[in-house]
């Protein structure tokens, strides 16, 4: 068990933020690690050359830790929108074959499937009952070409078991695309078993890092394909900046031709960085373990409410949903503010995503504001 980090996050006493989910406050390394770079911008004559290699690659290798991958796979990019472009463009669909997602799955990880393949995207709805997972495994036929899903649902922390559905797509010859936003970095993740084609994840929530920094996994397979833009760092060679004119044909190896332009963000680069080195410090199952006792406390005092919980047999080790009875959880989650009380609202749900900072005493404060605010 970690020891509880709320110092390190700066949240006041008077504060109780579950929202992780929304977007995480910034670990004082992290932001130190920011102020520190923008400084060195106001000093440009002190900003060395390889920092426009050394800073990127330091954000590489300290994601592949944390996924616990090959860090020559890791693209960086601006956005999971942009890594789900990426992924479109490069994994091969025939005509005859669908796109199987989750009902009411994130944006960016259904856009650009209903633009590469125009009517023959399926969704997946949460069964009545029965596990979503089995749900998801039983759409999983022969038609199927490319199944797009998130470890767990970011509207509830609903866990689906990707290593079954790995095999699944096996069976059948379609590729498995992972959005891993809502769960790595507080969840652990298992890459030899999912040996996901494409994994794509947002650094501003459970990675702990700045707004703007994104990361691509692509298996080594797809590593040679194209790019959706061509900027001068992808290039190989690109490292001797008085040979940049040389145009090249090459790319750099592994997925840095996937990199979004100006990669080498001197101010973000070094708080991601600094985000994940963290959090693999601190270890990823010793984060879920550390949260997880706080998700069971929500979900019984929810239970106690009447709320609905996620079934511990599905449920997420770091976030919760807790659904009202007829009842849209929004002017809940609103009211709950006025108490410096912030979780989500996702429908009828009211989302809670708390992390190492979580103490009895928000569990204490949280339960008088959800009381007064479902009274209302």
């Amino acid at each position: 068990m970690i020891p509880n980090q709320r110092e390190l996050f700066g949240i006041p006493d008077d504060v109780v933020y579950f929202n992780c989910a929304y977007t995480s406050p910034l670990p004082a390394p992290v932001e130190q690690a920011g102020r520190e770079a923008v400084a060195l911008k106001r000093t440009p004559w002190k900003l060395p050359q390889e920092l426009f290699i050394s800073g990127p690659e330091r954000t590489r290798a300290a994601f592949a830790a944390v996924l616990g991958c090959d860090p020559e796979g890791v693209a960086l990019v601006p956005a999971v929108s942009y890594a789900m472009a990426v992924a479109a463009r490069n994994l091969p669909l025939a005509e005859d074959r669908s796109v199987l997602v989750l009902d009411e799955q994130f944006p960016s990880n259904v856009y650009p499937w209903l633009k590469m393949a125009p009517g023959r995207v399926k969704a997946v709805p949460r069964p009545k009952e029965g596990s979503w997972s089995d749900a998801v495994l039983a759409a999983v036929t022969p038609e199927v070409g490319l199944v797009a899903m998130p470890n767990c649902h970011w509207t509830d922390g609903t866990v689906f078991d990707l290593a079954a559905v790995r095999a699944a797509c096996d069976a059948v010859g379609a590729h498995l695309v992972v959005d891993a936003t809502q769960s790595l970095g507080a969840m652990p993740f298992d890459m030899a078993a999912v040996r996901p084609d494409a994994l794509a994840a947002s650094g501003h929530k459970w990675l702990l890092g700045p707004y703007g920094v994104s990361y691509l996994y692509l298996d080594a397979k797809w590593r040679d394909g194209e790019p959706l833009e061509e900027n001068w760092l992808n290039r190989e060679g690109s490292e001797d900046f008085s040979r940049l004119t040389e145009y090249r044909d090459g790319y750099r190896p592994g997925s840095r031709r996937f990199d979004m332009g100006e990669v080498s963000n001197f101010a973000l680069m070094p708080m991601a960085a600094t985000a994940l080195e963290l959090i693999a410090a601190w270890g990823v199952e010793n984060v879920a373990a550390s949260i997880k006792p706080v998700v069971t406390r929500l979900a019984v005092m929810g239970q106690a409410f009447g709320l609905t919980p996620v079934p511990e047999a599905e449920r997420a080790p770091h976030m919760i949903g807790l659904k009202l009875v007829n009842r849209l959880a929004k002017p809940v989650v609103q009211g709950m503010v006025y108490q410096n009380v912030f979780a989500s609202a996702r429908g009828s749900i009211i989302r809670l995503a708390p992390h190492l900072f979580a103490t009895g005493r928000d569990i204490e404060l949280f339960t008088n504001a959800l009381a007064r605010n479902l009274s209302t």
